[in-house]
């Protein structure tokens, strides 16, 4: 099936913010040792910015999200990424720690809108048949904004420094301006403006177990890829004492595998289904987990971490398409992205519990990363078999069906 320019236009800009907010947010796991010598504190007090910034996320959700259901999923994507990228430049002028974990708390509700509102965008206006490979693509947008925090670290930060690192994440601001002039909005939601539509309450009590069901899921998931992500740098730094550039490198290794995973999954849920390409990809993360977390060279740590994060963005890649799928119509644009944030809330603790379980266990960072990954990696497996498998719905005419046309 062909695409229309609009569409291809849409993917494009709902990938770059996705990619761009995940960027926003990864330069800070680089710098967490250099912020805490600076403000004179441990770096599990820093970490705890990563987890106000994940804790506040479902804010972001709802809100952005109630505004694109209202408004429209365009104008309220432009909001959005004009918010996340001011306090990303914000942040690199905290003058004590306090003012910064504040400004990661308000990026954190920033960027919890993101998601939600450009996947609702892209799903409800792309081909169906193609969903897929675009959900695989959408998520490779987080490791792909991981992947240019990396670059960027291994290439700036010795000139630039960690306040140098925030001013440069002003720069997703650039992608508003794309947004304005290329972006069209979404068929599904002009179907859904045409007649009143139930409440956000109405529709979640109507639908209370698949809610229910969908933040215990995400709730696994954020832990999936934030027990294998947010403290690998520091894991590399801390444990095994590499030097920046080395770092940077097997980070970007990382994240190439978490681009491969997510496209190559997104692409086999169109064949075999949601369900199981999620299925498959969580349980090979099983097999990996001694390599990824045990090994002791770099090209070694960089393999593991390589395959580690082809299993986790590889079920991760399915994600998007599989939560709009099961969304209720009336609430696409907050519902995938609220229970996706509010299981981003129950896992952000992650940060904090692996650094402190790591720092009491001399430093052992291996073994709070494996303990974590090697759980959620079952629990998932466990869980998807009980979701709704709807691949290929045709939204616009659900749409239809909801606003009474």
């Amino acid at each position: 099936m062909s695409w229309t320019r609009e569409q291809k236009n849409v993917t494009i800009a709902a990938y770059l913010g996705w990619t761009l907010d995940a960027f926003d947010f990864f330069l800070m796991v680089f710098v967490l040792k250099d912020i805490a010598t600076e403000f004179n504190t441990k770096i599990p007090a820093v970490a705890f910015a990563i987890t106000l910034t994940l804790a506040l996320r479902p804010l972001g959700a709802l809100i952005f999200g109630r505004l694109a259901d209202k408004y429209g999923r365009r104008p309220t994507l432009m909001i959005n990424i004009a918010c996340y990228s001011i306090l990303e430049l914000l942040t690199g002028f905290s003058p004590n720690l306090a003012t910064f974990i504040v400004l990661r708390g308000l990026f954190g509700v920033a960027m919890g809108g993101e998601w939600g509102v450009g996947s609702a965008l892209t799903m409800e206006t792309i081909p169906p048949k193609s969903r897929g490979i675009v959900s695989g693509l959408l998520q490779a947008g987080y490791p792909s904004g991981f992947l240019l925090a990396s670059i960027v670290f291994g290439v700036l930060y010795q000139y630039i420094g960690w306040r140098g690192m925030f001013f440069v994440g002003v720069l997703p601001a650039l992608l508003v301006v794309y947004v304005r002039m290329h972006v069209p909005e979404s068929p599904a939601f002009k179907e859904m403006q045409k007649r009143a539509r139930p409440t956000l309450l109405t529709t979640l009590k109507h639908n209370w177990k698949l809610s229910l069901y969908a933040i215990v899921l995400m709730t696994a998931f954020n832990f999936f890829s934030h027990g294998t992500q947010d403290l690998y740098p520091t894991f590399l730094r801390e444990q095994h004492h590499f030097d920046p550039h080395t770092v940077s490198i097997i980070t970007i290794v990382l994240n190439l595998g978490a681009i491969v995973g997510g496209l190559f999954f997104g692409q086999v849920s169109e064949k075999i289904g949601r369900r199981k390409a999620i299925f498959i990809a969580a349980l090979i993360a099983l097999p990996v987990l001694p390599l990824w977390a045990f090994s002791q060279g770099p090209v070694l740590l960089a393999l593991g971490a390589f395959l580690m994060q082809i299993s986790v963005q590889g079920a991760w890649g399915v994600i998007p398409v599989h939560l709009n799928e099961i969304s209720p119509d009336e609430v696409r644009a907050t519902f995938p992205g609220l229970v996706y944030q509010l299981g981003n809330l129950f896992a952000s603790v992650n940060a904090t519990l692996q650094a402190s379980l790591a720092e009491t266990h001399n430093q052992n960072y291996s073994m709070a990363m494996a303990i974590v990954a090697g759980t959620v990696a079952i629990v998932i497996a466990v869980l998807i078999p009980f979701s709704r498998e709807r691949r290929g719905i045709d939204m616009t005419q659900t749409a239809k069906e909801v606003s009474g046309v």
